[in-house]
């Protein structure tokens, strides 16, 4: 298979790179390392090959028939690929929050395999803390109210000085208890039950 370049840059990505970044993955239980923009490379060579594939002349037809089935292929390569990437991302979510993560297996994510381990690792993380209140007698606390607004207002700010609103009169909404308070002291809105 012909091997392309773009002028000042590197090689650009073939269907056999896509290919054996999907074999490798697929016959190893570690996560393996591909190029940190492999993404964007997929997404120019999808762009080529749809380019391509969208021509109409018969002179081209095998060619472009092959093409067709090429980019098919690696569509379906690409979402096997980040597929098994993301099962070994979630086994390494399991074994991190009991163990610890490798420094090999956390270099080897691309930056949004990164966020998302971290993301997960954080969910794991806030279920334990409340697993562990379960397990200590702790009853979840209850944080917000149900308030409905006997008028319009603007808009608020809450504890940690996000906005919230603005709110219309009849406008039912869930707060933070403390808000809910103030609002109810002030007569702009009333608890549901």
């Amino acid at each position: 298979m012909p091997q392309s370049f773009n002028v000042g840059e590197s090689k650009m990505i073939t269907y056999n790179d896509i290919y054996e970044a999907a074999r490798k993955e697929r016959y190893s239980d570690q996560l393996q390392a591909i190029p940190k923009n492999f993404v964007d490379e997929v997404s120019d060579y999808l762009k080529d090959k749809k380019a391509m594939a969208s021509k109409d002349a018969d002179e081209f037809s095998d060619v472009i028939l092959k093409t067709k089935k090429q980019l098919e292929n690696a569509i379906t390569l690409f979402k096997e690929l980040i597929l098994r990437r993301r099962k070994k991302i979630l086994n390494l979510v399991l074994i991190a929050s009991e163990t610890g993560i490798s420094k090999q297996d956390f270099e080897n994510m691309l930056k949004l395999e990164k966020e998302l381990f971290e993301d997960m690792m954080k969910c794991i993380e806030a279920s334990d803390k409340k697993l562990d209140g379960g397990l200590n007698g702790a009853k979840e606390e209850v944080k917000n109210d149900m308030v409905s607004f006997k008028e319009n207002i603007e808009e608020l700010m809450n504890m940690e000085g996000e906005q919230m609103g603005p709110f219309s009169k009849g406008d039912v909404a869930n707060l933070p208890k403390e808000i809910a308070k103030i609002l109810v002291d002030d007569g702009k809105v009333e608890l549901v039950e």
